[in-house]
């Protein structure tokens, strides 16, 4: 997949603010080591490094373009591209922040107990992932693809990535010293023409434009767009309401 950091950014403020709000609730003092694990373009870290200026922070993604973007933000901060599914730390961690990054990869069965198991005694694990996928938003774009018949487009499809609170917290109980699961519905003021479009541009609609060339690309995206026009209509004054449901995950190792 090929991401636009920029693209991203558009929305830089309510991407970040999540991630301000995990990482409020993170109650370590003074970590020695920190990741932040699919940082993308630095806008998490940079959270980080203010929060703990003291500690050692890498940022981890698989996107060369993101890192590059983080590379150039002048984030006290190292940078390691890597498959964040793949990721080990060569020395147990404080704190592993991930925002926003999880849900992009499969089996979170093996992989929440995986990262636990990076942690030092009493580090924290801090995960936020967007909780959206029933929305109009994610499921128009799955019709969409589906509509177009093509088995490329189609085999990236994907069930529903993230489960419900209750499934997470038996899957860190076990290995948590305390756990905090909770959830927020963000009602985002989205502003411009086909603000929803935009906003998904950036992300979930990432791996199938990346998959499509040219006029393919332009009458997917068209159709795409004219799903989400009637699904989202702009308001009075030509803003756009887009409600986006996103779950939260401290746990602090046993």
């Amino acid at each position: 997949m090929s991401w636009d950091p920029s693209l991203y950014l558009t929305f830089d403020d309510k991407r970040t603010r999540p991630a301000a709000e995990l990482l409020s609730r993170v109650l370590t003092d003074a970590p020695d080591t920190v990741v932040d694990l699919g940082c993308g373009p630095g806008n998490s870290t940079t959270l980080l490094a203010a929060r703990w200026p003291d500690a050692r922070i890498e940022g981890v993604d698989s996107s060369q373009e993101m890192l590059d973007k983080a590379a150039t933000s002048g984030i006290r901060a190292t940078w390691s591209r890597a498959d964040i599914a793949e990721w080990r730390s060569a020395t147990p961690q404080d704190v592993i922040f991930t925002n926003a990054a999880l849900h992009w990869l499969e089996d979170h069965t093996t992989l929440f107990p995986a990262l636990m198991d990076q942690l030092r005694p009493s580090g924290t694990l801090a995960v936020q992932m967007p909780r959206n996928f029933e929305a109009p938003s994610h499921t128009l774009l799955h019709e969409t693809v589906v509509e177009t018949g093509d088995p490329a487009l189609t085999s990236l499809l994907r069930p529903n990535p993230v489960a419900n609170a209750d499934v997470y917290h038996r899957l860190l109980a076990p290995h948590a010293a305390s756990l905090d699961i909770w959830e927020t519905t963000y009602l985002q003021v989205l502003t411009g023409e086909d603000a929803v479009l935009a906003w998904t541009s950036g992300t979930a609609l990432v791996p199938f434009t990346s998959a499509l060339d040219g006029e393919a690309c332009d009458s997917f995206v068209e159709a795409y767009r004219l799903k989400l026009a009637n699904a989202y209509p702009p308001e009075p004054d030509g803003s756009t309401l887009f409600s986006f449901k996103r779950i939260f995950i401290v746990a602090r190792k046993r």
